[in-house]
């Protein structure tokens, strides 16, 4: 028998992981009960079947994969669980999403208490559109449905059945990661402000070569993506005040988001990337945004 895979939500990763899916033979269908525009185009470009109701999609779905900002995560959870009740389902619930071990352990609680199985699950890498270049981390007592996605275009690594294991891998990866990518940000931004930037770009050049043209070329797009990153640096910075380490550098990095995210180039979508300004382009438009305040 064939599973059916529910999405929520197909925004920028989730309707290229329901693509693959059905691009393997799974039935995919989503509930787009206030979702954006865009992402109602992205579901039907993926060939992500919408259903009205989330009765129907808890009743029709075999797994449901949680796939959205951090923000949303409970939310949805929660919605799934009350559809759950009031249909009396029990299904598989994914939680995909960069949410720190201790939220995932409440949202794992919302999802048992209505008599749901959970897995703990976290992505690391790209919306999966090549083999192999996406792997998905899960932990948890029951992950033999969503580990069986593996036969299905998904790289499901199991990490033990621990719920949190794979909410702290991610974590601890993107802390790196995006928390470099502010770190980044936040010194060109004081360089230009402080009228180094052309010595320091030369520096750069001379004794950090790789790293200057990593800014060069990722920085530029990380505006279409800074207002979810807030949420995901908040979320680390949780984690690691959880075992007693500082949570400052990554609360750090979420306002190098916020910072981001209050300039106009944090509007222009995915699909806009040719607007988007170089990477000094970039720097000029947050210098500016800082003396404007």
């Amino acid at each position: 028998m064939t599973m059916t895979i529910g999405i929520l939500s197909p925004g920028d990763m989730g309707h290229v992981v329901g693509d693959v899916l059905r691009q393997n033979g799974l039935c995919v269908m989503t509930c787009l009960q206030d979702r954006s525009q865009r992402t109602r185009e992205l579901a039907h470009k993926a060939g992500i079947v919408d259903v009205p109701t989330y009765h129907q999609l808890v009743t029709e779905a075999d797994i449901i994969l949680s796939i959205m900002v951090p923000a949303q995560a409970k939310i949805a959870a929660t919605t799934i669980a009350d559809a759950m009740q009031e249909t009396d389902t029990d299904i598989t619930y994914t939680d995909c999403n960069a949410i720190s071990p201790k939220t995932v352990q409440e949202i794992g609680e919302i999802i048992t208490s209505a008599d749901g199985t959970f897995v703990d699950a976290s992505i690391i890498g790209p919306p999966p559109r090549k083999p192999k270049s996406t792997r998905f981390y899960a932990s948890g007592p029951h992950l033999e449905a969503f580990a069986a996605l593996n036969n299905y275009g998904l790289d499901v690594r199991p990490l033990g059945d621990e719920i949190g294991l794979a909410s702290a891998i991610k974590m601890c990866y993107a802390s790196l990661t995006k928390g470099l990518t502010a770190l980044c940000t936040e010194l060109l931004t004081a360089a230009e402000m402080l009228g180094v930037s052309d010595a320091l770009a030369a520096e750069f050049k001379l004794s950090q070569k790789t790293l200057y043209e990593r800014m060069e070329r990722g920085l530029p797009s990380m505006p279409t993506k800074a207002k979810r990153w807030i949420g995901e640096m908040e979320e680390i910075s949780d984690t690691f005040a959880d075992v007693g380490l500082t949570p400052h550098i990554l609360t750090g990095a979420a306002d190098i988001y916020r910072l981001v995210s209050e300039t106009s180039l944090a509007d222009i979508s995915p699909e806009q990337r040719d607007q988007l300004p170089n990477l000094e382009g970039l720097i000029s438009v947050l210098a500016q945004q800082l003396e404007e305040k």
